[in-house]
């Protein structure tokens, strides 16, 4: 039971009190507002670090990482080009994160708090979208250029039978497939988590207007 709560269970042991007023909710749903928003503008900023450093490390640890890596993307420029256009949207969604707890910390209207809770629900929404999507295409692209460009695979895939072409196909399909499953569950247990406490501070707010 979180401090709100706990100050609605007590004023309504007051008989004399029916309810807590809208001057009285709304300073606690800010500042809940506000710490929610903060805690998702540090796990982006832990997320991006995180993956930075997944990409990073192997490329300069593993030389067998880095000739895979230049077997899929033959063309530098492409892959600079992708990494920079990747990079720039985390970039934006964490900065839109940020304006919306600076929002959220100094607004002193419950009609523009909620603008605000609905803003920033609606760009974690399309940020986890965004990421489910482009870890999907890369999985597909990095898989086929991989075997694409690898001359044992594809000398192996050359000899091998239509029914050991399919299970190979099928079981790299299972992988991303389950790949993409397992972020989206991280995804909803950490953001979603987040955001239906946002949402609950929403419906909270919504009753103010009433």
């Amino acid at each position: 039971m979180d401090e709100l709560d706990l100050l609605k269970k007590d004023w309504n042991k007051k008989p004399e009190n029916k309810k807590l007023t809208a001057q009285d909710i709304y300073p606690m749903l800010q500042k809940k507002s506000s710490s929610i928003v903060k805690t998702l503008f540090y796990i982006s900023i832990a997320e991006l670090v995180f993956w930075t450093l997944i990409n990073i490390i192997p490329y300069f640890t593993s030389p067998a990482y880095r000739t895979q890596l230049d077997n899929v993307y033959t063309n530098k420029f492409v892959l600079v080009l992708i990494n920079v256009i990747s990079y720039a949207i985390i970039g934006l969604f964490i900065y839109l994160l940020f304006k919306a707890y600076k929002s959220i910390s100094v607004t002193d209207n419950a009609k523009k708090l909620m603008e605000s809770i609905l803003k920033t629900r609606k760009i974690v929404s399309y940020y986890v979208i965004y990421n489910l999507s482009i870890a999907f295409i890369s999985m597909v692209v990095g898989l086929y250029f991989g075997i694409k460009h690898n001359p044992e695979i594809s000398a192996k895939l050359e000899h091998s039978s239509n029914y050991e072409i399919f299970v190979i196909y099928g079981f790299l399909t299972i992988f991303t497939v389950v790949f993409v499953l397992l972020l989206w569950l991280f995804y909803k247990l950490i953001y979603g988590l987040l955001l239906r406490r946002l949402n609950k501070n929403y419906k909270e707010l919504k009753k103010l207007e009433v």
